[in-house]
C-alpha cells in the first residue's frame, strides 16, 4: 500500500512508540497549563484557604477592580515591562551574533569546544548563579576583596537597586545566550554555500555576503523567535527575581510573578487576587502574540501560524 494512502489507525499502530514520546510533554501541559487554568475561577470569587470553591461566592469582577487600584501591582507591571524590553534589546541579539561567530569558525574541534564551553551554563539552576554572582560582586565578594586589599573603596553592586536592572541582564546573557545560539546554528547551517561562493565570486566582501546572504536565509527563523519572545514579555525570569528581590527590596526587584507569588503562597493568602493577576499576564502575552504574528506576515514572514 502506498505510503500516503495508509489509514491513520496503521500509522498510529505503527509509529506507537514514537508516540509514547509525547506522553511526558503532553502530561505536563495538561496538568500543569490546562488544569490549572481551571484555577482561574477563583478571580471571580471570594475564595479564602480552608474553605471549598463551592462555598465561595461570585463577586464578578471587583477583584480585578482592586487589582487595578493597587498601586503595588502597577509598579511590578513597570518593572516586568523594563526588564523584558532591556531582555530584547541586550539579550535578544547576543545569541544571533554568537551563532554567527560560531558558524564562521573554520576548525569543527575548536568550534565543538566553544560550543560546550558556553552551553554549559544553560545547565546551572539560578540558585547555583545567583550564589556564583554573590561571590563575585556581593560585599564580600571576590571583587570588594580586591578593592579593599588595594586600599580602594568597595562597591556594593549585589545590594544596589540601580545596578540590579544591568546585573539581571548580565545574569541571563551569561547563563542563556550559548544555549540560544541552538536555533540560530541550524538555520545558519541550511543556508547554501552555493550563494556564499556566487557572491564571493562577484566581489562580495565578508560583510556583504553577511547582509545579502546570510541575514536574508536566516531572517523568518528571526523573525518567529521575536514573536515568540514578545508573546513572553511579561515573563522575565520567576526564580532569578525571587532569589534577589529581598536584597534590593520590592521598589527594583518585584515583578508580576513575584507579586502573585507574595499575594498568595508567600504570605499573603490572597489567592483571587494571585489568580486575577495571572489572567492579566496571560491575556496581554496573548494580544502581544497575535499583534506580533500579524506584524510578522504584513513583512512577508511565516510567523508562529496562519
Amino acid at each position: 500500500m502506498p505510503r500516503d494512502r495508509m489509514p491513520l489507525w496503521r500509522k498510529l499502530v505503527r509509529d506507537r512508540l514514537l508516540w509514547l514520546f509525547l506522553v511526558p510533554g503532553l502530561a505536563y501541559f495538561l496538568i500543569f497549563h490546562l488544569g490549572a487554568a481551571f484555577g482561574m475561577v477563583i478571580a471571580f470569587t471570594d475564595y479564602w484557604p480552608g474553605i471549598t470553591l463551592a462555598e465561595s461566592n461570585l463577586v464578578g469582577v471587583e477583584t480585578f477592580q482592586k487589582m487595578f487600584g493597587d498601586a503595588d501591582f502597577w509598579h511590578a507591571v513597570l518593572n516586568t515591562v523594563e526588564i523584558s524590553l532591556l531582555q530584547l534589546i541586550f539579550y535578544f541579539p547576543v545569541p544571533l551574533g554568537l551563532a554567527l561567530l560560531l558558524h564562521s569558525l573554520t576548525s569543527t574541534t575548536i568550534k565543538r569546544l566553544v560550543q560546550n564551553v558556553v552551553y554549559l551554563p544553560h545547565f546551572i539552576s539560578w540558585v547555583i548563579v545567583v550564589a556564583l554572582f554573590q561571590q563575585i560582586l556581593g560585599g564580600a565578594g571576590v571583587v570588594n576583596g580586591f578593592l579593599a586589599d588595594h586600599g580602594l573603596h568597595t562597591v556594593d553592586i549585589i545590594g544596589n537597586p540601580d545596578a540590579f536592572k544591568p546585573l539581571l541582564i548580565a545574569q541571563v546573557i551569561w547563563k542563556d545566550s550559548g544555549w540560544g545560539t541552538i536555533i540560530f546554528l541550524a538555520a545558519l547551517a541550511q543556508v547554501d554555500d552555493t550563494l556564499y561562493e556566487a557572491s564571493a565570486m562577484d566581489g562580495a566582501g565578508p560583510w556583504r555576503r553577511f547582509w545579502h546572504v546570510t541575514l536574508p536565509s536566516i531572517r523568518s527563523v528571526v523573525v518567529l523567535l521575536l514573536v515568540l519572545r514578545l508573546g513572553e514579555v511579561l515573563s522575565v525570569g520567576f526564580e532569578q527575581l525571587l532569589l534577589q528581590r529581598d536584597a534590593v527590596g520590592p521598589a527594583a526587584g518585584e515583578i508580576i510573578d513575584t507579586y502573585v507569588y507574595y499575594k498568595s503562597l508567600g504570605g499573603g493568602g490572597d489567592f483571587p487576587l494571585a489568580a486575577a493577576a495571572g489572567i492579566f499576564k496571560g491575556v496581554i502575552g496573548a494580544i502581544l502574540v497575535y499583534a506580533a504574528n500579524k506584524v510578522a506576515h504584513r513583512l512577508g514572514e511565516q510567523g508562529v501560524y496562519r
